[in-house]
């Protein structure tokens, strides 16, 4: 059954769009669809982005307070538009290894492990997947659909729901992007077209994270195309340091990087569920902080910073951070060390936490926390806290303005000085040399980052870095994205639908 849709205009034949399918996980196909997001809003196109299911703790929260995959809501932006559930209705947000929540239309609406949602939920997921591309097809022109993982599966393609099925429902052209900087690229593209179904649907290939000198690749593109019968659209040079947000924990290593010989030394725990990561990605617009990710306690050393961040699984994390004895590592630190506790992370940080029906992962009556947050108790609940909210910040005798998102089911409570005020409350603790805050974003003001990072400058006799303005991120990334694609081709492959 193809996707029917009501027209836009009087004449118009529907929408237009493609799909971006990947040899693998992680080859680029997030980025890709960002770029030829912005590429068609600066063509004056009224583009939106779609995936019919995501599996990601690092959620983006829409302006209605509805949860979608972060990367729908960097697309969203990329396209000059409103980010809505339509663009990405179903969410996983995995509480273990073997169960995952499920997000419906930006809300949650149970939790299943994997062979339950197989037989279950595949109708249910059709027909959401169903009404938002309806949805979309009311205010949007054109689509730029991201695929999951692989569409060569062979073990789930008979019900799988997020790759041809989708392409076969919007009746959209493929386009197949493989990464050539993890190697083996011509086995990954031959090998995924001959398992996929519906391999003639894909009118194109890309080459991703290319280095190097392109023409050493002259003679891989011509056996592409004469082995394939395919046109190499493009290959894209690697680009590192592209300042977008990456989708999911896969991105995470990209953190580190280029982050040597800096002076202010920030650990972050990785936790094994760990969510929401891009709170910390804002840091590296700050030349002399150096970010790096702690798996195990003997690696923390004595940074300046010690940060927690947000987990899917809280109690799961602390306890696996209290088996490796983090408490001995933490009475260990020198008093200069700051600590940052962020949603789950800042839970950790409290006397105790309860979690009796398991709505946190497991059903724990009492755990004990990690104390440095006095009197402070966390309760989980099953009504998920999901909100936009604005409020001050007071820091280093400035007093600023803050944006951000909160999204946890635990609810705190805790005394002494709150770190934020809202219009109709506080939240957040500062004291001493900690802080801890259920607010994602926080971070994200170039003006708190600088409010919390001059007294660790001055202690250190760091001058304060010369800020340069950042340019339009998603306009440079799509830039570089154009400069090395044939998108002429593109938008032929496009006008042809499927």
């Amino acid at each position: 059954m193809k996707w029917k849709m009501e027209p836009l205009t009087e004449g118009s034949d529907g929408m237009r769009g493609v799909m971006i399918q990947g040899t693998a996980s992680d080859v680029g196909k997030s980025m890709i669809c960002t770029a030829f997001c912005r590429i068609l809003s600066d063509q004056g196109i009224r583009v939106a982005p779609f995936k019919s299911q995501n599996m990601s703790n690092n959620s983006y929260v829409t302006v209605l307070g509805e949860e979608i995959g972060r990367a729908q809501g960097v697309q969203a932006e990329a396209a000059r538009t409103v980010a809505t559930v339509d663009m990405n209705p179903i969410l996983l947000k995995p509480e273990s290894d073997m169960k995952s929540q499920i997000v419906l239309f930006g809300k949650k609406i149970e939790t299943m492990d994997g062979m339950d949602y197989r037989a279950n939920f595949y109708e249910k997921g059709l027909a959401a997947i169903g009404q938002a591309l309806e949805n979309l097809s009311k205010t949007y022109t054109h689509l730029v659909i991201e695929g999951a993982g692989s569409p060569a599966e062979v073990n789930l393609n008979d019900r799988e729901i997020v790759n041809m099925t989708v392409a076969e429902r919007a009746d959209v052209p493929v386009i197949l992007v493989a990464d050539i900087e993890r190697g083996g690229v011509f086995a990954s593209i031959v090998g995924t077209l001959a398992l996929m179904p519906h391999p003639e649907r894909v009118k194109g290939l890309l080459i991703n994270k290319f280095r190097g000198d392109i023409r050493l690749f002259e003679d891989g593109i011509a056996f592409l195309e004469s082995y394939t019968k395919l046109p190499v659209l493009g290959v894209i040079p690697y680009m590192g340091s592209h300042g977008i947000e990456q989708e999911d924990s896969l991105g995470v290593r990209e953190l580190a990087r280029d982050a040597q010989n800096r002076p202010i030394d920030m650990a972050v725990l990785k936790h094994p569920y760990l969510s929401n990561f891009t709170d910390l990605e804002p840091f590296l617009d700050e030349p002399d902080v150096a970010v790096r990710w702690v798996e195990s306690v003997k690696d923390i050393g004595q940074p300046d910073i010690l940060v927690f961040p947000g987990t899917k699984s809280t109690i799961a994390d602390l306890r696996y951070w209290k088996q490796q004895k983090l408490e001995e590592a933490l009475r260990s630190l020198q008093n200069g060390t700051r600590i940052i506790g962020l949603c789950g992370g800042f839970q950790m940080l409290g006397d105790s936490l309860a979690d009796p029906a398991g709505f946190d992962g497991m059903k724990i009556a009492f755990e004990k926390g990690l104390g440095l947050v006095s009197g402070m108790a966390t309760h989980f609940t099953a009504e998920k806290f999901v909100e936009r909210r604005s409020g001050t910040v007071k820091m280093n005798g400035q007093d600023f303005k803050i944006d951000g998102y909160e999204i946890h089911t635990g609810r705190s409570e805790y005394g002494g000085k709150a770190l934020i005020s809202y219009e109709d409350g506080t939240e957040g603790v500062q004291t001493g040399r900690l802080i801890g805050t259920h607010l994602h974003g926080f971070f994200g003001s170039a003006v708190c980052r600088q409010a919390f990072l001059a007294p660790i400058r001055q202690e250190k006799n760091i001058s304060e870095p010369i800020v340069k303005e950042r340019p339009d991120r998603y306009s440079r990334f799509a830039e570089h994205v154009k400069a090395h694609i044939d998108w002429k081709q593109v938008e032929r492959i496009m006008e042809e639908k499927g």
